[in-house]
């Protein structure tokens, strides 16, 4: 050997909620080995077991020590802090590991708990390690930093990802949007210290289980110590140290074992001159390596995660919580000082957010047996994490909107409603109220008498705002749109008004006695709205007979949006099946980062029919179908504004079941032209795809808040994302991954598609994905100049909504 090395190792159990057993059972385990880690150090201490002096134990997560806090007794917790005091157990402030699901302000909140904590108890910790998952948001970083996470050990896996920079076992400064600073050690998976065989049945990753006798074991020991030491000399590794995580056993939430304390000592006095091997903590590693003289690099950008993509195997769930995220932020910005809601409903609702966004996503054989009891309660425990969240936030903004002076139903109420603007910018947007068909307008019956009309008056100014109504199964939806300053609210009032007075004769030629509207426009006759082309102030609409939307224009520009290359007409669906030629779990495995086969069969949709549904004052209703293999049903409905440069687009799909590996994708083929790039929002962040991210990582999908901008110099093109926050950029096509790098700028001007259904993970995902769905997007285009920021913001506003609820005022 050229050098003597040290092998620091880092013993911890890999949170995994829901993989190896129930979630509420894995979360007692945590709450165990705490307990089984203390004592053991008592035993140690005590003289009863001396072997294990010298032992010392990592918390993975700060959930892990606020379950035990919760239920452990006085006497296990005060031995708990000494023991952190004294360096013996350890803590990461990261709160669990989780997916980019999770948006920044609830992050925020649960990082902030270990802060407290540790600042209540006056303990020195200022580390984080995350485990398994594959990256992190950009913003991830920077609220790390906010909270005094300043190190961070990334132990991810590389099953269906990979690490950052093009290497793993090395440091790097992770500059933050805001130009912070985190100390990243960028390491190996999180169990290769089980491969060294300083516990007994451990196993190599790729070799299987090794069942061996106390006897061999150093034997192997050896072999593997050594043999990894000269791998490393080889490689030309720089450091005389090399820093690794180990679990008791070879699985997920595996518990402490203190027969590795005693390899050690084993190890050291017959190997130590040559490679010495430190059993340390998280926070200790960092204190050795920042006081280490070394040059390290920085890097800045998004950490794309490679297992961003479990949200996309359970789509109805995930739509339910995306609706609690912005029943959530509504809730803070109509409250901003919890003063209207109930703290608990919003509290235990943040830990159900923070639960269903964890990285798990589901049971080991989810995919081998979808049958299984087990498979299908830890389904339906995931589900109820979004469920219970969405039920509690609901709970919360029902009683900030009692308080605001939203009222029940009532019988001969006047229909008064309250608009609240709860956004920091002046908005103008459309809103909507229902009325029931047991309710009356000034004793008109909406429900049973179609050529009523009703006015929509602004209480503040009198005017009577333009208004349409749609038929739902309750009742009616009556549409309008109002304009109002940050935080403002305005009273509006329904009455009955006066229907149009109808023509006894039209003499231009526009319609025959057949009552078929489909004469193009002429000199004198401005052409109305057909399923060839819809025209209105902002777009210029055109549809193919079989393919749906051919073009969109937006007409004060004279810009074609749909991007040059676009293979599928916007919102057209395209689903894919990778056959099983080896079995569901082996053809899973063996797609790599691609999340398909090379033999995947693509299809896209084929139009079948498209009509007028509305066409009214404020809008035009298009309804086209489609069909599309895997579905039965595959529905696109467009509402069209007249007056606004703004579209919503409804999706509605009837899904089959298939057990073979599946993608179904919905086409967002826009683009502002050659000045145009692509700006996401992630959790905490806004940047460019394939641009603004570190060396090395994914370019193949995002995880996504509420959207993204195609936007140039002066103007842009936003898609609000309601329900499903996958997309994927590029081809569809099998091809070699590419990697982060300074040529793949290119990239960011490619092809875009909204993700909706998955199941190809070979373990945890759902692989059904049949029944029917429903999923929200809406098309704004922006024509002054503004900031990637203040357009995603604008996303925000267009999914979360000006606020109506009915009021009774004095």
């Amino acid at each position: 050997m050229k050098k003597k090395w040290t092998l620091y190792l880092i013993q911890h159990s890999h949170t995994d909620i829901g993989y190896t057993d129930r979630q509420e059972k894995i979360e007692r385990y945590h709450v165990d080995y705490i307990k089984s880690v203390i004592d053991i150090l008592d035993a140690a201490r005590n003289g009863s077991k001396k072997e294990w002096e010298g032992y010392k134990w990592t918390c993975e997560n700060f959930w892990q020590v606020e379950n035990f806090l919760e239920n452990g007794n006085e006497e296990y917790k005060r031995k708990f802090t000494k023991y952190v005091k004294e360096g013996l157990i350890d803590i990461s402030l990261t709160y669990l590991n989780m997916t980019e699901l999770v948006d920044n302000e609830i992050l925020d909140q649960k990082f902030q708990k270990g802060r407290d904590y540790a600042e209540t108890n006056q303990l020195d910790l200022n580390s984080a390690m995350t485990a398994d998952i594959n990256g992190f948001s950009w913003g991830y970083a920077e609220t790390m930093y906010k909270n005094g996470i300043v190190n961070l050990f990334s132990c991810l896996h590389t099953h269906h990802g990979m690490f950052p920079l093009y290497k793993k076992q090395q440091p790097f400064w992770w500059e933050t949007p805001k130009s912070n600073k985190v100390l990243v050690w960028n390491g190996d998976h999180y169990q290769i210290g089980n491969d060294f065989m300083l516990i007994p049945n451990s196993y190599r990753m790729d070799q299987g289980a090794v069942v061996v006798t106390k006897p061999d074991q150093m034997d192997i020991a050896e072999e593997r110590i050594f043999g990894y030491v000269k791998d490393l000399e080889a490689e030309n590794y720089p450091f005389d140290f090399i820093p690794n995580m180990i679990s008791g056993i070879v699985t997920d939430n595996a518990p402490p074992n203190p027969r590795l304390i005693e390899s050690i000592h084993q190890w050291n006095e017959k190997h130590g001159e040559q490679v010495e091997i430190a059993l340390i903590t998280l926070n200790e590693f960092f204190r050795i390596l920042r006081n280490k003289d070394l040059d390290i690099p920085t890097y800045s950008g998004d950490w794309t995660d490679w297992w961003a993509d479990g949200v996309g195997s359970t789509p109805a769930p995930t739509k339910i919580y995306r609706d609690a995220q912005r029943k959530y932020h509504l809730s803070k910005k109509l409250d901003p000082k919890s003063e209207l809601g109930k703290h608990l409903f919003l509290q235990e609702a943040e830990n159900q957010l923070m639960m269903y966004a964890e990285h798990t996503w589901g049971y080991a054989s989810s995919v081998s047996e979808p049958w299984n009891t087990l498979v299908n309660d830890l389904d339906y425990r995931k589900a109820a994490y979004a469920i219970s969240a969405n039920r509690l936030i609901s709970k919360n903004l029902d009683e900030v909107l009692s308080n605001l002076g939203e009222v029940s139903q009532q019988t001969d109420r006047e229909k008064y409603f309250k608009v609240v603007n709860p956004h920091e910018n002046r908005v103008t947007d459309f809103t909507s109220v229902q009325i029931k068909h047991w309710e009356h307008i000034d004793g008109t019956y909406l429900a049973w008498d179609r050529e009523n009309y009703v006015e929509v008056v602004d209480c503040k100014t009198n005017e009577v705002l333009d208004c349409q109504l749609t038929s739902i199964p309750s009742g009616d939806l009556i549409e309008f749109a109002i304009t109002l300053d940050p935080k403002e609210e305005r009273i509006v009032k329904l009455q009955r008004g006066e229907a149009p007075k109808q023509k006894m004769v039209e003499n231009h030629a526009h319609i025959g006695t057949d009552r078929v509207e489909d004469l193009a426009a002429y000199p004198g006759y401005e052409e109305i709205a057909n399923t060839h082309m819809i025209e209105t102030n902002a777009y210029k609409i055109t549809f193919n007979d079989t393919t749906g939307i051919e073009s969109f224009v937006e007409k004060q520009s004279g810009k074609e949006l749909i991007h040059p290359d676009a293979p599928y007409a916007p919102f057209a669906g395209v689903y894919e099946k990778t056959p099983i030629q080896t079995d569901a779990c082996t053809e899973r495995r063996l797609m790599g980062r691609n999340r398909k086969g090379r033999l995947t069969e693509r299809h896209p949709a084929s139009l079948k029919n498209i009509k007028i549904v509305k066409d009214g004052p404020l809008f035009i209703s298009v309804k086209m179908d489609f069909e599309l293999a895997g579905t039965e049903m595959y529905t696109v409905f467009l509402k069209i504004y007249k007056h606004v440069p703004k579209i919503n687009v409804n999706v509605r799909i009837q899904k089959q079941n298939e057990w073979a590996p599946e993608n179904l994708y919905i086409p967002l083929p826009f683009s502002l032209g050659e000045a145009s790039e692509l700006f996401v929002e992630k959790t905490g962040t806004v940047f460019r795809p394939a641009i603004d991210q570190l060396p090395g990582t994914n370019i193949e999908f995002y995880l996504l808040q509420n959207g993204l901008a195609f936007k140039d110099e002066e103007q842009a093109l936003l898609v609000a994302i309601k329900d499903t926050p996958l997309m994927t950029l590029g081809t569809l096509d099998h091809h070699k991954i590419e990697l982060c790098n300074e040529n793949t700028y290119k990239k960011n001007k490619d092809l875009v598609y909204s993700w909706v259904m998955n199941n190809y993970w070979e373990t945890n995902f759902k692989v059904d994905l049949s029944g029917f769905y429903e999923f929200d997007y809406q098309l704004y285009f922006v024509s002054e100049k503004q900031g990637a920021e203040q357009l995603l913001e604008r996303c925000q506003e267009l999914n979360e909504g000006l606020v109506a609820f009915p009021v009774n005022p004095e």
